[in-house]
């Protein structure tokens, strides 16, 4: 577990921990690299298209947006952050699964034919409003936590302080759906075959996000007796749950041997993203990607939640609100399924020319 992977100084050499301090020149260097993506992803845009379009303008706009904050931030960031940026793995990590997913999607979205630009703005319209329904679905979940003793602005900040945690999958993956049919409504897109393209996507991204998951702590398991149960030191989130729960002495060294539920959600989610990218070829329907991922995950995600030891049972049962969620898209998914078996099957599933409704 390493929370924070490493500080980037304002003032000082850049401190990458075990790789040790390296000299950064201020954020001068950050400055010229941003500088220098802008141009080239400018320069992409340009040549794909020859105009600009409204998503490319607001792009544009969180590309200058981004790099007044870094012009701004020697100035700025040392009153917020005295020892440097902190390089969080938990961010890192969606970060890395969001940009795999987002490419794997363009790179399979080339193979049928059709334009990556699509895919990068179908990512900025999932990215933001997944975000939001993550972090939404953890305040209604633990909210008494978060806003515990909080009064004025400070409910605020704490609302959006992701550092101390935390997000929700399940309610990023709801926030995304509305956003993903929003788009397609809009760009006059099929959203079944689109969802079988990006579902694959979706699953590596949850895989790479599983990881961050177990460099931040969070989503710990229960006691584990089996040989490769995971310890986590004193100022861990597990050990500090199972203190305040009294499983734990506060002066223990470290918790005992846990389920690395991180682990098993990340394999589940890479080994997802691998079976619906090779049955997509299969599929005789558009939506038949989708519709097996409906059945498949909230299944595993159900059998997961059973080894976690970070929530309680709701409803006065001992079923977890992940469960919950993942026994009603268990039902959505039968139903999608079979009401999708009963449409008439494609000559050629695979085509990509029925993309456009």
């Amino acid at each position: 577990m390493r929370q924070v992977l490493l500080r980037f100084p304002f003032d000082k050499p850049w401190d990458f921990g075990p790789l040790g301090q390296w000299p950064g020149f201020g954020f001068g260097i950050v400055l010229l690299a941003w500088m220098l993506f802008g141009a080239w992803s400018l320069r992409t845009l340009w040549s794909r298209r020859g105009h600009w379009t409204g998503d490319d303008w607001s792009s544009i706009g969180l590309w200058l947006g981004i790099a007044l904050a870094i012009i701004w931030a020697p100035v700025f960031g040392p009153k917020f952050a005295p020892q440097g940026l902190p390089v969080y793995g938990y961010g890192l990590m969606l970060l890395i699964g969001f940009g795999s997913g987002a490419l794997l999607a363009v790179w399979r979205a080339k193979r049928e034919g059709l334009n990556p630009d699509l895919i990068w703005d179908l990512a900025m319209w999932l990215f933001i409003p997944g975000l939001i329904g993550a972090r939404v679905f953890y305040l209604v979940q633990y909210g008494h936590q978060v806003f515990a003793g909080k009064r004025g602005p400070e409910l605020l900040w704490a609302a959006i302080n992701l550092p101390d945690g935390g997000l929700v999958l399940f309610g990023g993956l709801l926030a995304g759906a509305v956003s993903y049919f929003l788009f397609c409504q809009r760009r006059q897109v099929q959203p079944l075959l689109l969802a079988d393209i990006v579902t694959p996507s979706v699953f590596l991204g949850i895989g790479f996000g599983r990881i961050g998951c177990l460099l931040n702590g969070c989503c710990f398991g229960d006691r584990c007796d089996l040989p490769w149960g995971l310890s986590f030191p004193h100022d861990s989130v597990p050990f500090r749950v199972l203190v305040e729960r009294g499983f734990l002495a506060p002066d223990a060294p470290f918790t005992p041997p846990l389920h690395p539920t991180q682990i098993y959600s990340a394999i589940d989610g890479f080994l997802i993203a691998a079976i619906t990218l090779a049955y997509y070829p299969y599929r005789q329907r558009n939506g038949s990607v989708f519709g097996i991922a409906l059945l498949i995950y909230p299944t595993t995600r159900f059998l997961v939640e059973l080894l976690r030891g970070d929530e309680f049972g709701q409803f006065g049962t001992s079923l977890t609100i992940s469960q919950w969620v993942s026994i009603g898209i268990i039902l959505c998914g039968v139903v999608y399924n079979l009401v999708l078996w009963r449409l008439p099957v494609r000559g050629r599933p695979v085509a990509a020319t029925a993309l456009r409704a």
